[in-house]
């Protein structure tokens, strides 16, 4: 995506902020709740992979998806 943007400068010359057209900025944001929901959907299913995993080997107690629901 080519976003077309001005960078404001201050009397030195160091970029302090960057303005970009409001529907781009909209539409990165947009982008970046879908990249967190995945992130967090990713680090819940590695915790519960790791408990499922923790339950097979015998070092967690195993307990009914009905109760794992409930909990939740």
């Amino acid at each position: 995506m080519k976003v077309p943007m001005q960078v404001v400068n201050d009397a030195e010359g160091k970029a302090h902020a960057v303005l970009i057209p409001v529907d781009e900025f909209n539409e990165l944001v947009g982008k970046l709740r879908h990249y967190e929901q995945l992130l967090k959907l990713r680090s819940t299913l590695s915790i519960a992979l790791d408990q499922v995993a923790r339950m097979r080997s015998g070092k967690l107690k195993k307990r009914t998806l009905k109760d794992a629901l409930r909990e939740a």
